[in-house]
């Protein structure tokens, strides 16, 4: 169900456009659920979990990417959210790059196919987390092979 709503939000294809409040609500019920039915199960066994985004990537691209209320995110964070991760990794290269490698994957998502000025905005929201909570947010020079930005994450989880 998770990932149905997430493509919900990833899909370019609706008949009219998606209110930044729907998106930031449809994000939230997609975290809902993937916390419920397979991060709290997992972490109550004792596994490890990795996620690829979660609530630090809504502040990002909600917040300050869309410019919703930090008082909405809070809330649906605080709300929504029963376990925030001990480390997040902040993948960071030049927007262009970032562009060139979305484009070389295929087909461009919703989000994917905002203008520069947004992923700009987008940028400045995890340099933001980075700075008030560097304990936590990690920020990886995504510029490398794939193969140092994990040996750079391993550096971090060892």
């Amino acid at each position: 169900l998770a990932e149905q709503i997430r493509s919900l939000l990833l899909s370019v294809n609706h008949d009219e456009k998606m209110s930044h409040d729907t998106e930031l609500l449809l994000m939230y019920a997609a975290r809902a659920q993937h916390l419920a039915q397979v991060i709290l199960p997992a972490l109550e066994t004792g596994k490890i979990v990795l996620c690829d985004r979660f609530s630090d990537s809504s502040f990002a691209y909600q917040c300050a990417g869309r410019g919703l209320s930090r008082e909405k995110f809070q809330l649906l964070n605080n709300n929504f959210v029963a376990k925030m991760p001990d480390i997040t990794f902040w993948l960071d290269a030049p927007i262009e790059l970032g562009m060139t490698r979305a484009r070389e994957r295929g087909a461009l998502d919703r989000f994917e196919q905002e203008k520069v000025s947004f992923f700009e905005k987008v940028r400045s929201g995890f340099a933001e987390i980075h700075q008030t909570s560097p304990e936590r947010m990690k920020r990886l020079d995504a510029t490398q092979s794939p193969e140092q930005v994990f040996g750079e994450a391993l550096s971090y989880l060892n």
